[in-house]
């Protein structure tokens, strides 16, 4: 495609005025092609045109230049040209050179001008990669001729060098990927909850009783007891246990230290215990312990603050924390910063934590899980709110189902999945995108929808990187196959999806020139769609069965894209001139 159709007639004017009028339609046989093949664009979106063009003897004066420009057409438009063939007749030649050195005549035509004796027939032949649009259905390559010597004949002939087929145009990826639908598994599992946390609270020194007066002790301990007042109310709930902890001192005896955080503990249980007015089995539930604080906070808290003397007190941790908390107290007060751990960094609030468990009623039958879902969604363990989601109807639901569940369980990928399935269906891309990517792990099943939200982003490269790395799952392996077709990889495609039964693993093979076995999809395939009829008048057209052709194609009309193409596909020419045919089409066929 490198020369211009308009500077070629301006080439042939221009010689006009140099040589005489002879008309190519003096000529005494027509300009053919050996074999009008069939081509299918690769994969960098191309055909590669390789024939032989026949010249036969006086098809143009011994005065004229004979010009042949390949065209890449489709139905009445040119798209593109490609490189012209030009050939020169001896006077022609002659009378071109003498104008040259005369008038200074430049020659656009000349490096692809060759002399030849126009008595004599020639089989020249004609190679090159033509690049198609990639949105090309069907298309041709025709030859414009033009045998001129005087500027007023024009182009005098044209022929078909070759028929493009685009086949794979009928795949629609996104209409045709295949998603994954996750159906959850129910079972019933024990639903045993754990929580946890702590309340900083102060004490007179080396006491233990409770003062709510003192610092912020009301408010921390109210926090603990709303925590557990909720699950103890909870007619769905079963207390199985608290503990309790207080946490001992770094200064001090250990042993003194321990047993007085124990006894701190004891007065928070006693006083939760009374406020929950809770019955004697209940209080078993409780339990008490201590944890050694140790010196550790203390050396964080001095690491933070920059403290200068922070890396003695790690050494000395390093050297006796292990064998003894006191040992290590021992030579920490030598130190001279002791004034300053006391004062800053000895924590001046006791911490006591709380660890508790409980079961949540379980769920078992469907009546039971709509009804409770309506008025407790938070009661719910993942499995139940899964099965409530297989137990709505319409679609809406559903989502509403699969919202609420990664509203309490984020990283559920059943419910992550299906609900970007749901919402691709309906073409809501950008919600779908944000739910699958809210995930921080992906089965196989959740990056096939992943991939097919690339897809449907028209971000085809990605989609092709993720499916190739799962192509084992059936419809990974169908969904790449799809996208390799539309890069045009059609080898590729077709051993991906041989063995599916439908209309575009037929499409696939007709595109390979497997025409047996795309027969042999159809006749398994049990849709009746007029993407179907139209496949099926395809095989039908190479196997020279023109009724069955239209028969099909009546079928197919229906949709008017594909009532459209049929008069451009190359496989319906040589069924062209049937009455039926020119019915389909209006009476025309190109």
């Amino acid at each position: 495609m490198k020369f211009g159709y308009i500077n070629l007639f301006l080439a042939c004017l221009l010689a006009s005025g140099i040589v005489g009028c002879v008309s190519s339609r003096s000529g005494k046989g027509r300009v053919t092609v050996d074999n009008v093949d069939v081509l299918t664009p690769d994969s960098t979106s191309a055909v590669e045109v390789d024939v032989l063009i026949n010249v036969p003897e006086k098809a143009f004066s011994k005065r004229n230049r004979l010009i042949i420009v390949p065209q890449l057409v489709e139905a009445d438009s040119m798209l593109a040209e490609c490189t012209p063939m030009v050939l020169d007749a001896p006077i022609y030649r002659k009378k071109l050179e003498r104008n040259k050195k005369i008038f200074g005549y430049i020659d656009t035509l000349a490096s692809s001008a060759v002399e030849v004796d126009n008595r004599k027939a020639y089989e020249i032949p004609y190679k090159e990669k033509v690049t198609v649009p990639e949105a090309l259905e069907n298309g041709r390559i025709i030859a414009v001729l033009s045998s001129d010597g005087c500027g007023e004949c024009g182009v005098v002939d044209t022929l078909d060098i070759a028929h493009i087929t685009n086949i794979p145009a009928l795949i629609e990826p996104k209409k045709s990927l295949k998603l994954n639908w996750i159906e959850p598994e129910f079972v019933i599992r024990p639903k045993v909850m754990e929580g946890r946390g702590e309340a900083l609270l102060q004490f007179i020194i080396n006491r233990f009783d409770i003062r709510l007066e003192l610092g912020n002790n009301e408010a921390e301990m109210n926090g603990m007891l709303a925590t557990l007042k909720k699950i103890v109310t909870d007619s769905l709930a079963t207390l199985n246990s608290v503990g309790i902890y207080g946490m001992a001192s770094a200064d001090g005896s250990y042993y003194f230290n321990t047993e007085l955080a124990r006894n701190r503990a004891n007065s928070a249980k006693n006083w939760l215990i009374k406020q929950l007015d809770l019955d004697f089995e209940r209080q078993r539930k409780f339990s008490i312990g201590s944890r050694p604080e140790g010196w550790m906070p203390v050396l964080e808290a001095m690491i933070a603050d920059g403290h200068p003397d922070s890396v003695l007190v790690r050494n000395i941790l390093d050297k006796y924390n292990a064998e003894n908390d006191d040992l290590a107290e021992k030579h920490i007060r030598r130190l001279r910063c002791w004034r300053d751990i006391r004062e800053k960094y000895l924590q001046k609030d006791r911490k006591v934590e709380y660890v508790y468990t409980y079961t949540i009623r379980s769920f078992t039958t469907d009546e039971e899980l709509i009804d409770m879902y309506g008025k407790r969604p938070d009661a719910f363990n993942e499995e139940e709110l899964l099965r409530v989601s297989t137990l709505k109807k319409t679609h809406e639901e559903k989502k509403e189902v699969y919202r609420t569940i990664l509203h309490y369980y984020p990283q559920s990928q059943v419910a992550a999945n299906n609900l970007a399935v749901l919402l691709l269906r309906e073409g809501n891309t950008d919600e779908a995108e944000a739910v699958i990517n809210s995930l921080e792990e992906y089965s196989p099943e959740v990056l096939n929808t992943k991939a097919a939200v690339y897809v449907y982003k028209d971000n085809y490269e990605k989609a092709v990187e993720l499916l190739q790395e799962y192509k084992e799952l059936p419809e990974a392996s169908y969904n790449l196959a799809l996208l390799k077709a539309k890069e045009r990889n059609l080898e590729e495609a077709y051993m991906l999806i041989k063995d599916y039964a439908d209309v575009n693993a037929a499409i696939i093979a007709l595109s390979t020139n497997r025409n047996e076995k795309a027969a042999e999809i159809m006749r398994q395939c049990k849709t009746e769609t007029s993407l179907d009829s139209y496949v099926r008048a395809l095989i039908f057209a190479r196997m020279d069965d023109c009724s069955n052709v239209c028969k099909y194609l009546k079928k197919a009309v229906s949709d008017e894209k594909l009532k459209v193409r049929i008069h451009n596909e190359p496989d319906f020419i040589h069924c062209s001139n049937m009455p039926e045919f020119k019915e389909l089409t209006g009476g025309e066929n190109d």
